[in-house]
């Protein structure tokens, strides 16, 4: 189904009856000569259907270094010596004969521009193509059995009327037209029906950027504001042939005549000068040549008055627009428009013929697009069964054309695989065969055997002449119509046993003519049979080719997906090696994350019970320290005259505790020499207490938990009191020391200089009493003060 605007969808129309056989679409070559002797040339005709092309320099080779040298294959290949009346021998004149009984044809010429397509189908003075000797070889046979002009009269609906002899004079005399018949000028005839009678009609329309113009209609020529000329459009008759409505069908009686009205149109065919042709066509031109023929009623001297009985027949001369690329032609422009819509035109014609290829030798059933341009549109009933086709495919053989020449070629070479459906013959009028010359014969014959009577006419009553004289005559007629019997009684006597010896060895021709054509008829069978076993191979074979090649395809879809998928599989694996290493990493990075987490509170841990073990010493130590001066006061107060030595302690398996947060201080403490200068003592508040170590003594110093900038500005120096556990469990204190400096902006800053480090020692000795510079420590403790300087 297809959908036109506007109107309900229908039916594709039945094709009309065609026979089972087939024929190829013929496809001819004419090599034009070359316009240089000294230019290269690269084709060469090898035989009379081959030819072979030769690669130029410069132009791609093949994989060996090589040129590639391609032959090509046609019905039969013209070289440039060949005449115009030999192309016309094989090419036009078998669908002239056509014509002439009735089936029609279609006959386009194809390729580059400046190929020669216009001289091939006009020709030139002196050397007339395809077109002029058509018409001369269809009026050369049906020259005497012509119709008078406007018997058969068209319609607006591709059809023909017939009109009576009156009124067919009654049009002659109001169109005051009927031209006499002109001379014959190539001497071309075929022979044709003698009881029909024939008209011909011609038309000249033109393909100009994908619209219809009609060639021959007669337009008012206007100079001051001329009128553009107006489309025609395609339309289907009733027997589903593809017309151009509207356009002029003029009825022409000569073959001079029909060229005259030829030229008048091709005065008005669109044409250019371009770098590569002078006169370069611009469009598609479709002469049409229609000729119609009727057969003569029984008495053989009028038409037959019936319009079924009316066989139209048409042949189509297309002399299509060469192909052209605008980077040669040095087309601007309208000219690259006009380029653009004929490459497209050509393009089309290209893909129909494709699918109907690959719809025949496949067995699909695709939609060839004839739709998509006028010109396949208003062929497709030639592809489709209404008539033979022939190309003539047109080549340059220089250089410069070689690209465009190979397209060419391509195409030719898919075209001749097309099968075009034979045409039915059609139905042969049932009156007695001859009836033309058999009326003449007798308007000429019978009034010379017999005389003539006489006057019958009577004036008088009396007249004793006339009708004696009248008696005479018929009694003489008489007598010679006996004396023709009596001759042709002696004469048939004569002839009956010729002819008996004439039927007898007829008979036993006959017999042998049964004979060999019996045997003719079991060899067609025999023939027929192997024709058929080819075709079924050949399709067969095609059809494994188009198997093979459809496999080949999927095999290299199947071949691009496995190398995609390849290398996405790589890609992914990549990826998750990827992950996997980050994965590594990470595990590797928590477990150092874990580990020094895991460090980090065990020695939180060992510190807290470190500083619970030395808080519980301590006590215990001032317990101790409490009951032994209680004893000793005890001691004392019993024997006053002379003191009591100390008890002797047991050295102990436990360590002494030492003190933190003993009242017990110490009664010395390290000083800083302050010189002139004048230090701020930063003594941030700490749980832990600063008088287990040893401390400096600043004198003059301003002591504060947090630095402000009133107490900087009144100091030199800087020292920061920082105490904690060390990574061995003990405790020691840090002196960060530094400089106070003036900023450009008026405020104070701390450049730190030095780090001292004090850190105290516990002694393995049991009972100990140290006096250090002044301090009273406890018994069996000792402190020892190390100091470790450094460089911020």
């Amino acid at each position: 189904y297809f959908y036109r605007k506007g109107k309900t969808p229908r039916r594709h129309p039945p094709k009309k009856p065609s026979s089972n056989q087939t024929d190829p679409v013929g496809v001819y070559c004419r090599v034009r000569p070359l316009g240089a002797e000294d230019e290269e040339c690269c084709i060469e005709v090898i035989s009379s259907t081959t030819i072979q092309m030769h690669t130029p320099e410069g132009f791609k080779t093949n994989r060996n270094g090589e040129y590639k040298e391609t032959q090509y294959s046609f019905k039969k290949v013209f070289g440039v010596s060949v005449s115009q009346m030999e192309l016309f021998e094989h090419v036009a004149k078998p669908l002239v004969d056509d014509l002439i009984r009735g089936k029609n044809g279609l006959l386009f010429t194809y390729g580059v521009t400046g190929s020669g397509k216009t001289f091939t189908m006009t020709g030139s003075p002196g050397q007339g193509g395809l077109l002029p000797r058509s018409l001369d070889m269809i009026f050369n046979s049906i020259g005497p059995y012509q119709a008078k002009r406007y018997v058969f009269k068209t319609d607006e609906k591709n059809s023909i009327e017939i009109q009576t002899e009156v009124d067919a004079l009654l049009e002659r005399q109001r169109r005051d037209n009927n031209l006499p018949i002109l001379p014959f000028f190539f001497n071309y005839g075929y022979g044709v029906d003698d009881d029909s009678s024939y008209s011909v009609f011609v038309s000249y329309v033109e393909i100009y950027n994908n619209y219809i113009y009609d060639l021959l209609e007669e337009t008012q020529e206007d100079a001051i504001k001329p009128k553009p000329p107006q489309s025609k459009i395609l339309r289907e008759d009733q027997n589903h042939i593809m017309y151009v409505a509207g356009c002029l069908e003029v009825e022409v009686k000569s073959a001079e005549e029909a060229f005259q009205v030829f030229w008048r149109g091709q005065k008005k065919r669109k044409v250019a000068n371009t770098r590569l042709n002078r006169e370069s066509s611009r469009s598609h031109s479709v002469f049409i040549i229609k000729l119609a023929q009727a057969p003569l009623d029984a008495d053989g001297d009028n038409v037959l008055q019936d319009k079924n009985q009316i066989s139209v027949s048409q042949l189509c001369l297309v002399d299509l627009a060469g192909s052209e690329r605008t980077g040669r032609t040095g087309a601007e422009g309208t000219r690259i428009r006009e380029a653009g819509n004929i490459n497209q035109s050509l393009l089309n014609l290209r893909t129909c013929i494709e699918i109907l290829r690959e719809n025949q030798m496949c067995g699909t059933n695709k939609m060839v697009p004839y739709r998509d341009s006028k010109i396949t549109h208003l062929f497709k009933n030639y592809f489709d069964g209404e008539g033979k086709v022939r190309m003539v495919v047109c080549v340059n053989p220089k250089t410069d054309d070689y690209e465009e020449t190979l397209l060419v070629m391509r195409f030719a070479e898919m075209t001749q695989e097309v099968e075009v459906a034979r045409p039915v013959d059609r139905p042969i009028c049932g009156f007695t065969p001859g009836r033309r010359h058999r009326n003449q014969q007798h308007q000429v014959c019978f009034p010379l055997l017999l005389p003539s009577l006489p006057s019958c006419e009577l004036t008088d009553p009396h007249d004793d002449i006339t009708l004696p004289r009248l008696i005479e005559a018929l009694e003489n007629r008489q007598r010679i119509k006996q004396m023709l019997i009596e001759d042709y009684s002696k004469t048939a006597n004569m002839m009956k046993p010729v002819l008996q010896e004439l039927d007898t060895s007829l008979i036993s021709k006959d017999n042998f003519i049964q004979e060999q054509n019996g045997k003719l008829i079991e060899k067609d069978k025999i023939i027929q049979g192997n024709k058929a076993e080819i075709e079924r191979l050949e399709k067969k074979t095609k059809m494994q080719e188009h198997k093979i090649d459809i496999l080949q395809k999927t095999t290299k879809i199947f071949e691009d997906d496995k190398r995609s998928l390849q290398h996405e599989l790589e890609t992914r694996e990549q990826r998750l090696q990827r992950e996997l290493s980050e994965k590594r990493r990470m595990e590797q990075r928590m477990h150092g994350v874990i580990s020094d987490t895991q460090f980090k509170w065990e020695k939180e841990c060992e510190r807290r019970v470190n500083a619970l073990q030395l808080e519980m010493q301590n006590k215990l130590w001032v317990k101790d320290e409490k009951l032994k001066q209680l004893k000793a006061i005890v001691t004392e107060s019993k024997t006053p005259g002379r003191p009591e030595p100390p008890p002797r302690q047991t050295q102990s398996a436990s360590p002494s505790p030492v003190p933190t947060t003993t009242p017990v201080r110490p009664r010395h403490r390290r000083s800083c020499s302050a010189g002139g200068e004048k230090w701020v003592d930063h003594k941030p508040s700490s749980s832990m207490d600063l008088g287990t170590v040893l401390q400096p003594v600043i004198p003059n110093a301003i002591q504060v938990s947090a630095p402000s900038e009133k107490a900087l500005s009144k100091c030199d120096r800087y020292v920061l009191t920082h105490q904690e556990v060390a990574s061995d469990g003990e405790i020691q204190t840090k002196l960060i020391k530094g400089d106070v400096i003036k900023t450009r902006g008026g405020g104070q800053a701390v450049q730190f200089t030095d780090i001292e480090t004090l850190k105290q020692e516990l002694t393995t000795c049991s009972v100990a009493v140290a006096m250090r510079a002044g301090s009273n420590l406890g018994p069996g403790l000792e402190h020892h003060a190390v100091t470790k300087r450094r460089k911020p």
